[in-house]
């Protein structure tokens, strides 16, 4: 047999046989990302009310400051997004490009431009208002440096209007995890929409340290939703409804008090730097975000904690806190069915599924392969 064949042979199943293990590991004959799973550790929780949010640290932090997030180019203007169909020709770095893709406006489809010399960021949930309706990432995704325009998946979260608006602009906010989920799992943009009026998609008999126990009506319960959608969000936008003035200023007295508590439980770290969380409500563990390195959390820390407090603000409020153990469990890597698709050269993007629990993974390809953002939900449907 020639040699090159047979080692081929042998590199692939070497790459099966790793499929599922800790953290960012994965199959086949692509490049590994550099791992900083072995470095993972949790610290104490950090509890207010029926939230607890447990710092994951690590002392192998990886160099992510090539990577332009939503915010930053936004703001630069280096990234435009803008309705389908809306401009005929766009000029990127004094070329005119004549766009391939459909020319007629979407709900489910933006164009999103990236002039920046540095590849786009985006996560799933991340909230673009403006144009004909507010509308949030689909899935995490890397945008390369200087592309053309590039049709851009999104979901919507303004269900009562399609009329022209302003030009897009970041709201620098991530949805809160009910409505993440629907949009990364299920994909349905019905879906998005009830979580957006429902406010949570978890069942007051959810979570087993919880089944059984009294638990009081949740501050955003979906009749208070609808009331707010009734005086001050017609259109149903997400923006509006979760920054209104009935719900602000719970979640600002929320999320300020939490930052309090984990700015002084991260405090005197030596060697090591917080890179991510894992989050629960009540007595259960439902999510986490982990990154690459202390910088990419930061950036993405203060609309990922609001949105942590939102989503615990439409829960029953349990009082229970989730055993240090059991937050443990999702710094493992999953075992089950992988589903994997790549851009060559610029991501890699991968969920795997287990029982009730789903992984998302995007591996940034260049200018080195490394797990950028990795995800872990207890699905609530």
């Amino acid at each position: 047999m020639d040699r090159n064949l047979l080692g081929s042979l042998v590199g692939g199943l070497l790459g099966l046989s790793s499929l599922g293990a800790l953290g960012f590991a994965y199959g086949g004959s692509a490049p590994e990302p550099e791992r900083t799973d072995g470095g993972w550790r949790l610290l104490e929780p950090v509890t207010y009310e029926n939230l607890s949010i447990f710092p994951v640290v690590s002392a192998n932090t990886l160099d992510t400051g090539w990577f332009l997030t939503l915010d930053e180019g936004l703001a630069s203007g280096e990234v435009q997004v803008r309705e389908r169909g809306s401009d005929a020709l766009v000029r990127n770095r004094g070329r005119v490009i004549q766009p391939t893709f459909p020319a007629g406006a979407s709900v489910n489809q933006l164009v999103l431009i990236n002039r920046s010399k540095r590849p786009l960021l985006l996560l799933a949930g991340e909230l673009v208002s403006g144009g004909k309706q507010d509308r949030i990432i689909g899935k995490d995704r890397l945008v390369p440096a200087g592309s053309e325009p590039l049709p851009l998946d999104v979901f919507c979260v303004e269900h009562g209007r399609w009329s022209a608006g302003g030009n897009f602009t970041d709201a620098k906010t991530i949805v809160h995890p009910s409505v993440r989920e629907q949009a990364t799992l299920k994909r349905d943009q019905g879906e998005v929409w009830s979580a957006v009026r429902a406010g949570t998609t978890a069942k007051p008999n959810e979570g087993s340290p919880s089944v059984g126990l009294d638990y009081s009506a949740p501050p955003l319960a979906s009749a208070r939703i609808a009331r707010t959608i009734q005086s001050e969000a017609p259109t149903e936008s997400y923006d509006k409804i979760y920054k209104s003035k009935g719900v602000t200023g719970s979640v600002d007295t929320y999320a300020d008090e939490l930052q309090r508590r984990f700015a002084k439980e991260t405090a005197g770290l030596k060697g090591e730097r917080v890179v991510g969380v894992v989050v629960a409500y009540g007595g259960e563990v439902a999510w986490s975000d982990i990154f690459a390195s202390d910088d990419l959390f930061q950036l993405y820390w203060k609309k990922l904690l609001r949105s942590y407090v939102v989503e615990a603000l439409a829960r029953p409020g349990y009082r229970e806190v989730a055993s240090r153990n059991d937050a443990g469990e999702f710094l493992r890597g999953l075992k089950g069915r992988i589903h994997e698709e790549t851009e060559p050269g610029v991501y890699r993007w991968r969920e795997i599924n287990e029982g009730r629990l789903s992984q998302i993974e995007l591996d940034a390809l260049d200018p080195k392969v490394m797990t950028l953002h990795r995800l872990l939900i207890h699905r609530t449907s």
